[in-house]
């Protein structure tokens, strides 16, 4: 089995390897990484420039890609053919903060994971809900452990054509964690403001900033299983399509 890595972190991003790392045990991993760091960059893919690519070694010696575009271009890459073996699976992480509910339309971790699912493979984006005062390294070994499991579970049994797994794990030690659920995409509270500001040429500039976003724990969302120290596994398809209203607007009169 051929595996991809890859992340919206940038290449020498920590829980980039410790993902990589994790997935040798599943098969054969090339990594495949923004050069720099692309969080909450959303579905991008660069049309308008030629994209470049160099070979970095990591911190274990081990060889990776960096690529100047998106983590979706990165994808897209290593699906158009720039690796000479054809790739299998797509692992996107490990973010080291959550991507629960509307955090997916901005995650490029997310994203990721989605433009392998337009190619037609099976994908896992992997979050770690580390604190966000949190201080010193963040410990990803919990997390790649639990996303190898995920993996290998998923490719046993079969994903359906269209979907990707959004994983999000608890940031606790891994004998703490209570086990994983299965659960609903639930809902992010955004606290943006403002802040206007005038530069030494005396143009204005803004900054868009606010304070920590939060999320509403429900029964059964993603949310309430990472507050209860589960593993968050969401299916996520990419058919945005409201069915439930198609009846209703079918019966307007457009005249």
């Amino acid at each position: 089995m051929h595996i991809v890595v890859t992340n919206d972190d940038g290449v020498v991003a920590p829980g980039l390897l410790a993902l990589a790392t994790a997935m040798r045990s599943l098969g054969e991993v090339s990594i495949l990484a923004p050069d720099r760091n692309w969080s909450a960059s959303g579905h991008v893919r660069t049309l308008d420039r030629p994209l470049r690519v160099r070979e970095v070694i990591l911190a274990d010696e081990t060889t990776a890609w960096a690529c100047d575009g998106a983590p979706s271009d990165c994808v897209a890459l290593a699906l158009c053919g720039f690796l000479s073996k054809p790739v299998d699976l797509v692992v996107s992480g490990i973010n080291p903060y959550a991507n629960i509910g509307d955090d997916v339309t901005y995650s490029g971790t997310v994203t990721a994971a989605m433009e392998a699912v337009i190619g037609g493979l099976p994908a896992v984006a992997v979050s770690v809900d580390s604190p966000d005062n949190h201080l010193g390294l963040v410990d990803y070994s919990a997390a790649a452990n639990v996303a190898l499991k995920i993996a290998r579970t998923m490719m046993r049994t079969g994903l359906p054509r269209g979907l990707l797994l959004n994983v999000n794990v608890p940031y606790i030690a891994e004998e703490m964690i209570k086990g994983i659920r299965i659960t609903r995409q639930g809902n992010r509270e955004y606290h943006d403001r403002l802040d206007k500001r005038v530069d030494p040429r005396g143009k204005p500039y803004y900054w868009a900033i606010g304070d920590v976003p939060t999320a509403q724990a429900e029964p059964g969302n993603d949310a309430e299983a990472l507050k209860n120290g589960f593993v968050s596994v969401t299916p996520i398809q990419l058919d945005l399509t409201a069915y439930r209203f198609l009846p209703e607007m079918n019966s307007w009169n457009w005249e």
